[in-house]
């Protein structure tokens, strides 16, 4: 089974959303198959608590502005590990330390990826 037209158009929300907060080394992975409760996990990386943070938030700003509503966030407080869940997509949200320490890419390996297509600037 491949992850569902809504967990996709989630998917590039967040991920947009991530990348205009400074979001480093995103990986979504279509995890529809091994857990049938949810279709993708967006893995994001911040270089600090504050921007950990700021990932996070700008991803719930532009999921309600969306007329998506959080399920259930965990680790806010830390700013290391954030867990965003929408449902059919559950963003994690790392510290450079805790994604390297927790590896989920290597957990999750036999997952295929999807690509992600982010809006670059234009070049000038």
């Amino acid at each position: 089974m491949a992850a569902t037209e809504n967990a996709l158009r989630l998917l590039a929300i967040a991920a947009s959303a991530a990348d205009d907060k400074g979001g480093e080394d995103l990986v979504a992975l279509d995890i529809s198959e091994p857990l049938p409760l949810v279709d993708i996990f967006l893995l994001v990386t911040g270089r600090n608590e504050r921007n950990v943070i700021a990932i996070s938030n700008e991803i719930e700003d532009k999921m309600i502005e969306a007329g998506v509503k959080t399920i259930r966030r965990e680790g806010r407080a830390e700013g290391r590990w954030i867990l965003l869940d929408f449902g059919d997509l559950v963003v994690h949200v790392f510290h450079e330390e805790e994604r390297m320490y927790y590896g989920l890419e290597r957990l999750w390996k036999d997952c295929p990826t999807i690509p992600l297509e982010l809006a670059r600037p234009s070049e000038v």
